[in-house]
């Protein structure tokens, strides 16, 4: 049901009638679920304000009432010329749940009054109620707009997990038997983003991604974003042997995201499944997608796969346990950095690596740092250290193996035992993955075998 209440008192001066209308939204069992409402606030007269200036203007008296709710039916004066009336005329109409009045009669009252002056009220009467209907055509419009805004996500501009829902579902319902693929898709290593460049950066990852999913893929497609940096596509009339060619080349296109008057580069990984050769709900073939994209996470991400029975279920709970365990507990502070000559840049610290420093947050390691590795390193020693490092990988050594005094954000600092290995990464070039020991706690566990 439509309501509207007021008017009242705005606070910006003068007063308002708010129309309030419930939305509802389709569920996959064929029924309406409420979801909110949307409020419009109508400044009064400001809404039918030339229709009561002519009535004004050719020396009428008015009066607007309406009913105080839908469920009531005592009038509340709305707007007038502000005096008081004599045997008006009413006029009683219907509008937003609501019953309206229009009380009507001349300036000087009803004698001497000639025919063609009751035409022109009429007229004006007229004129009046098509303003007030052209009004309620015009929030009708708003509902329209508010119920889209409901299932599209606001970043993107393509439909939320709601929306892709309910049209995926509806296509299914309609066509039992037609072959189709859906698709989850998430950015690699999206929080490293965050972290690094911040979340407009990530936000603008998430914008381009979407953006050229739309490029690529037809119209016909539908997509989502689950939410977070995890998408979802739904391929219909069709199987993943077609689509085969077409999710690698997607998978591979170059991506990046501006950062500082430069480009970053950032990847996906896919997974998809087929219905109804996997699944026989939209649910079901989503976790089949959702299995695939996690197998090409444990295989080092960036890639794409089709799902296949066989594959493990418990993929996404096994890939949770090996990223949160094995980076924040690790027995020993963790750092990567980048392995280049010109640029040693931290990538990545573990909570332990954090502490040790004497740090709260990687944000505040990185501006103490000025994500710099080398500034860790006590400052006589940089050189030294710099120098037996590369010298060991030089050689031909993938693990090197330094003592050095860490520079804590106090000043203070610490005899650490650098372990370090050099890796080759796709997105970072050569980087370092280096476990930093505490040289004092180790000597006081092990003694004189340290």
């Amino acid at each position: 049901m439509t309501v509207m209440q007021g008017p009242f008192q705005l606070k910006q001066g003068g007063y308002g009638i708010a129309v309030r209308n419930p939305v509802y939204l389709d569920q996959k069992d064929g029924q309406e679920t409420f979801w909110g409402f949307t409020i419009v606030i109508i400044r009064v007269p400001d809404i039918f304000a030339d229709s009561v200036k002519a009535l004004s203007d050719f020396g009428y008296q008015y009066q607007l009432s309406k009913t105080v709710s839908p469920w009531e039916m005592s009038y509340e004066y709305v707007y007038g010329s502000g005096k008081k009336l004599t045997n008006p005329v009413s006029y009683v109409f219907d509008m937003g749940g609501n019953q309206w009045k229009l009380e009507v009669m001349p300036e000087h009252g009803w004698y001497n009054i000639y025919l063609y002056e009751i035409l022109i009220g009429g007229t004006l009467i007229v004129l009046l109620l098509t303003g007030l209907t052209r009004t309620l055509l015009n929030l009708d419009e708003h509902r329209k707009k508010f119920k889209k805004l409901a299932v599209t996500d606001p970043l993107t501009g393509i439909y939320n997990r709601h929306g892709f829902d309910e049209l995926v579902e509806r296509y299914l319902k309609q066509n039992t038997e037609n072959h189709c693929v859906g698709v989850l898709l998430d950015i690699d290593d999206f929080k490293s983003v965050n972290d690094m460049y911040g979340h407009a950066s990530g936000d603008r990852a998430l914008q381009i991604l979407a953006e050229s999913m739309k490029k690529f893929f037809p119209e016909k497609a539908v997509l989502g974003r689950n939410g977070g940096d995890e998408f979802c596509i739904f391929l219909p009339d069709c199987t993943c042997g077609e689509v085969k060619e077409q999710m690698e080349q997607f998978t591979k296109l170059v991506r990046t995201f501006p950062y500082e008057s430069e480009q970053e580069k950032f990847s996906i990984s896919l997974g998809y499944a087929e219905y109804p050769r996997d699944a026989e709900t939209l649910e079901q073939l989503m976790h089949c997608a959702d299995t695939a994209l996690y197998e090409v996470k444990l295989r080092g991400k960036q890639g794409c796969m089709e799902y296949r029975e066989g594959l493990r279920l418990e993929i996404r709970t096994q890939l949770g346990f090996v990223l949160k365990d094995v980076s924040e507990n690790l027995p020993g502070a963790f750092i990567i950095y980048r392995a280049d000559h010109e640029t040693d840049e931290i990538l990545f610290a573990n909570r332990e690596m954090i502490r040790l420093t004497g740090c709260r947050t990687m944000d505040d390691l990185l501006a103490y740092t000025d994500r710099s590795f080398r500034n860790l390193i006590l400052e006589e020693e940089r050189d030294a250290v710099e120098q037996s490092i590369w010298q060991q990988i030089n050689a031909g050594h993938a693990n090197d193996y330094v003592y050095f005094h860490l520079v804590k954000a106090d000043e203070t600092s610490l005899p650490v035992l650098d372990h370090g290995r050099i890796v080759e990464s796709g997105r970072y070039g050569k980087i370092f993955y280096v476990l930093l020991m505490d040289q004092k706690s180790m000597k006081w566990h092990y003694g004189e075998k340290y």
